[in-house]
């Protein structure tokens, strides 16, 4: 039994014009939900926008750069005004990069954990109280860098196992006022994420990424996430290659690392 119904309510999406958002986006709107759409890149969000109006989707679009907390704040606010609440924020605003630590710029770094997790902080922070009064929910997208280590990846992973230690302790403070949070872990995912990741000096990386297992289609992982969060789900790991990575980092953490590492070095040689 469903303990979540979305129809009508207003669900707030960062990094909307994204692979996965957009699949986001789509499924939470096939649900009935009022759709609001974030993303800093205005032709994308526009083309998203349309793409929901023939489709007959309830959608609104914002230019939003979520590291910037005051005009995040700002048109955190705009939307209670226009609409009134907000039922639910899926912060899913995110960017990689793949480098060795001794040959990345720290500039990349700052730029990861902005968007990673001050984004998700920055939103979480302006929405809060509306979803406290709403008894709302809050979607994290984390990644297995969120509870495993992945090699040439320190500043990606940092902020993903950051985006655990605030969410989670966040939630001991919500839950008994109704706020859901439930944490999502993708592994492999066929979205552009990959493919736009910063190399060391800050620039997008030349070198194909190594995959293990298979990509994920955005819409079946949008599935999963939305079943996920009508049943309340506190935790969700989605992918064959993230289950095992989870497990073996847990009980066999020596094994996982090695053969992490020799699986995905060739990314960063």
């Amino acid at each position: 039994m469903l303990k979540r119904d979305f129809k009508n309510k207003i669900v707030v999406i960062t990094g909307a014009a994204g692979g996965l958002g957009q699949a986001l986006c789509r499924r939470f709107g096939a649900a009935g939900a009022v759709i609001i759409g974030l993303d800093k890149a205005a032709a994308s969000l526009e083309q998203l926008a349309q793409q929901c109006s023939r489709n007959h989707l309830n959608f609104t679009g914002y230019v939003c750069d979520v590291t910037d907390f005051e005009a995040t704040q700002q048109i955190l606010h705009n939307i209670l005004q226009q609409f009134g609440r907000i039922d639910v924020l899926i912060n899913n605003a995110g960017i990689s990069h793949r480098s060795r630590f001794v040959r990345t710029n720290l500039s990349v770094i700052h730029q990861v954990m902005a968007v990673n997790f001050f984004g998700a902080l920055h939103c979480t922070a302006a929405a809060l109280p509306a979803l406290i009064q709403n008894k709302g929910m809050i979607i994290v997208l984390s990644s297995v860098a969120g509870f495993s280590p992945l090699i040439g990846r320190t500043g990606y992973a940092a902020s993903k196992h950051a985006l655990h230690g605030f969410f989670e302790s966040l939630r001991t403070e919500v839950n008994g006022e109704g706020v859901h949070i439930l944490m999502v872990c993708p592994s492999f995912l066929a979205t552009p994420i990959n493919k736009n990741a910063l190399g060391g000096d800050g620039k997008p990386v030349q070198h194909e990424q190594v995959i293990v297992g298979k990509k994920m289609p955005p819409e079946e992982a949008a599935q999963r996430i939305f079943t996920a969060a009508s049943h309340e789900k506190k935790f969700l790991i989605i992918g064959k290659t993230g289950k095992l990575a989870f497990w073996m980092n847990k009980l066999l953490p020596q094994v996982y690392q090695v053969g992490m590492a020799r699986r995905l070095k060739a990314e960063i040689e």
